[in-house]
């Protein structure tokens, strides 16, 4: 086990499990990034059918198809490491929770993969 001789020692960074709790936090903060967006478009509903039209034609254009599989990404990341949290909290997952998070990861890349190729496929 390592054990922090400083407050800013950047070695304790080196695990695994440091790098998911990091990357589990700034995936949840783009998710409410998203939300927040999410809602500002469904609002340009009240500005009648030609305003909600411009946006999403704005928002088919390819920057945006691959934004989607971005966010595809951090959608998978997130649910998958939330179950790998929920095992290691509640089902002695610590004692494998490296395999977990390969094991998941494998699953949530192919998932990508496959979710990534239809979004990509209506270019």
């Amino acid at each position: 086990m390592y054990k922090k001789k400083k407050f800013f020692d950047l070695n304790y960074y080196k695990f695994l499990g440091s790098w998911t709790w990091i990357l589990h936090r700034l995936t949840g903060l783009a998710l409410i990034f998203y939300l927040s967006l999410h809602i500002w478009v469904i609002n340009t509903l009240t500005g009648g059918a030609t305003q909600f039209d411009e946006v999403m034609k704005f928002l088919s254009s390819p920057l945006f198809k691959l934004l989607e599989v971005g966010l595809w990404f951090v959608i998978l990341f997130h649910a998958f490491n939330g179950i790998r949290v929920v095992f290691i909290d509640f089902f002695k997952g610590s004692l494998y929770h490296k395999k977990l998070f390969w094991l998941l990861m494998v699953i949530a890349f192919v998932m990508w993969a496959s979710g990534s190729y239809i979004i990509l496929s209506h270019l």
